[in-house]
């Protein structure tokens, strides 16, 4: 049994979800709060029976164990399987005596940032040299409450104050200081020197809380840069990191949206003034890497954004790394025959906040604090944005530049998840440059969103001794991943007759394990991209991506198919198909089952009639699937391997 099997039989999910949950019972199931969106009325239930869990209110998301914990604490699959084990007690494999040591030293590590901040702070507060970053603070209306809660610092204009202080009283070695980039090496190697000196210093924070790096101001006219950040080190990559989002994570979580700033003071202003959901880019143009660590507490951003040049910029630039970074989601729209095809559409909302001239965050809020909610309440959908600033420079009257226009906005008003809003917008430039919607509409249904590419951590080294997972169950759901990790282009066959069937195509959440569930979205990301183009370099992708645990589900996976005969594409293919929709129609049976079960524990008529057309529509569906489960006996003439 894998380690995952393992975790989920140890693991009861209502005393997982309870220590998160008040969960009440109803009948044999447990219902409460949603953890994942205001409401009032309980909308999310616990089944006991299948140790499953389901919200059916406005996140319309369910799963396991595994999803429930990835979700709440906001972390990825491997992450949330360490946590589950160390409480189920299940040993995960052994780590090398490498992993081992590199784990050591990045803990010397972030005990060195976190000696290095305490002795920050303790200038700013307690000593004379320290007058010059009090005031700048006090001038700034930052609060002394403020200095606590960030653990704001300051360092000393001497050229060896911290490096002597670390390696004199904490003991820690100059290599160990220049490995997280608080000392520099002196150009004829003769020693070392600090890197920050009579600056005003910002702790930077992991999701975790724990000091990975440093902002650094500078307090006098004349030294430059202006800011200085910790240089990349093994804990601390600008890219990667959003100030403030270790105090910030769960407030994004609770309001479902996530404002991000620039600078320091903007989030330290924001957040101490009642506005918990900011964070900052730490003064560059927004990452994939931060938009990917957002959504997994949102799917609401807005971006504040000076009222210049540089802002609008800035706004276009993370519209196209939003695209990038975020998940899309399958959209059916109808053909001209009367079929159904489907479409990526990016599944997120980004607005745009316009602040006034000549003023930051920080400024607005001290200032005028009711402003500032009234700008974020107001704040306009990025489209709508991109819309004026992108028409801006453009004669509408003129035919080439009209031709610009329709060139530059019809791949945005593509990735709009909403058709009521894609339509609005459609007809919107249809105005603005006086051609016929319809026009457009053709033209719309022929853009293509870019191929999506992955951003990638360097690959863990792998053990030259294959991994071996202990034998478990290989049921339909492996049967299908094993078949298309063998086999990727069946993929695409099972995707046409999927929508042929006017049925959704086939996605992650038609795997229930949490494990084939992970391997099945990369899988799917890389294959359907076409950065990939044959088995060899699809697991050798997949391999470098996948956590240590996820890709001994790989292994698992692709030795059992690799000590099976061979058979013929076609007749795989059609077994691959019926297994596909077999796991469709188990979905919607454990669909129909909860739908009922909010049917018959239903508060109010509203409640009731969400809950009875659901289990119409399911139960057309399932028949729908069983029809094709007794007809589908060879493959269809049509189909292209």
């Amino acid at each position: 049994m894998s380690v995952v099997n393992q975790v989920k039989e140890r693991l009861d999910l209502v005393d997982t979800v309870s220590e998160y949950v008040t969960l009440k019972k109803s009948g044999q199931n447990h219902k409460g709060l949603c953890p994942f969106h205001t409401e009032k009325t309980p909308s999310f239930v616990v089944f006991p029976e299948t140790q499953t869990w389901h919200c059916f209110g406005a996140c319309s998301t369910g799963g396991d164990v595994f999803t429930f914990i990835e979700q709440i604490e906001g972390v990825e699959f491997g992450d949330a399987l360490e946590m589950l084990a160390e409480r189920a007690g299940v040993e995960l494999a052994p780590r090398t005596e490498a992993d081992i040591e590199r784990a050591e030293a990045l803990g010397r590590l972030r005990e060195v940032n976190a000696a290095a901040a305490r002795y920050y702070h303790n200038l700013l507060v307690n000593s004379p040299a320290g007058q010059v970053a009090r005031k700048y603070l006090e001038n700034r209306g930052i609060q002394h409450d403020a200095w606590e809660t960030f653990e704001l610092g300051y360092a000393l204009g001497e050229w060896d104050a911290l490096l002597g202080y670390l390696t004199g009283k904490r003991h820690y070695s100059p290599e160990d200081l220049a490995a997280v980039g608080l000392v520099s090496e002196r150009r004829d190697g003769t020693g070392h020197y600090d890197r920050f000196r009579g600056r005003l210093m910002f702790p930077i924070r992991d999701v975790s809380g724990d000091v990975i790096g440093f902002g650094a101001r500078a307090l006098l006219p004349d030294d430059m840069p202006k800011y200085l950040n910790s240089p990349q080190t093994d804990l601390f990559d600008k890219s990667h990191v959003l100030y403030g989002i270790d105090r910030a994570r769960q407030a994004i979580r609770q309001v479902e949206q996530a404002i991000i700033v620039e600078g320091y003071t903007d989030v330290i202003t924001a957040q101490t003034h009642g506005f918990e959901n900011v964070v900052a880019s730490l003064g560059t143009a927004l990452t994939e890497t931060q938009l990917r660590t957002l959504k997994r507490y949102t799917r609401r951003f807005i971006l504040a954004l000076d009222a210049d040049v540089a802002g609008t910029q800035a706004t276009l630039r993370g519209l196209d790394v939003a695209k990038e970074a975020l998940d899309t989601e399958s959209v059916p729209v109808p053909t001209a025959r009367g079929y159904i095809r489907y479409e990526s559409r990016l599944d997120a909302e980004i607005r745009a906040l316009v602040l006034p001239a000549g003023m930051d965050p920080d400024d607005l809020i001290r200032e005028d604090a009711d402003e500032w909610s009234r700008l974020v309440e107001t704040a306009v959908p990025v489209v709508e944005f991109v819309l004026q600033v992108q028409t801006a420079d453009l004669d509408l009257t003129d035919p080439k530049d009209k031709s610009t226009a329709v060139d530059r906005l019809l791949p945005v008003i593509a990735d709009i998840g909403s058709p009521v809003e894609r339509e609005h917008y459609l007809q919107e430039l249809a105005r603005r440059v006086q051609v016929d919607e319809r026009v457009l509409a053709q033209q719309l249904g022929r853009v293509s969103s870019r191929p999506r590419r992955r951003v990638r951590s360097a690959p863990e080294p792998r053990s030259q001794e294959p991994r071996r997972r202990p034998a478990g169950s290989f049921g339909a759901e492996e049967y299908v991943l094993a078949s298309l990790l063998d086999r990727p282009f069946l993929w695409s066959y099972l995707q046409q007759h999927f929508t042929e069937m006017e049925a959704e195509p086939l996605n992650a959440a038609d795997f229930t394990a949490a494990a084939n569930r992970a391997v099945y979205e990369l899988f799917e990301e890389l294959w359907s991209s076409g950065r990939v183009h044959n088995r060899a370099t699809l697991l050798e992708e997949l391999r470098a991506t996948l956590t240590s645990a996820l890709n001994d589900e790989l292994d698992f996976l692709t030795q059992h198919t690799a000590v099976q005969p061979p058979v013929p594409d076609q007749e795989q293919a059609v077994a691959v198909l019926k297994a596909t929709l077999r796991l469709r129609e188990q979905a919607r049976r454990r669909e129909i089952e909860r739908w009922r079960f909010v049917l018959e524990t239903a508060e109010s008529s509203a409640d009731a009639e969400t809950a009875r057309t659901r289990v119409r529509e399911r139960t057309v569906e399932l028949s729908r699937l069983q029809r094709a489960l007794a007809g589908r006996d060879k493959l269809p003439s049509d189909a292209r391997l």
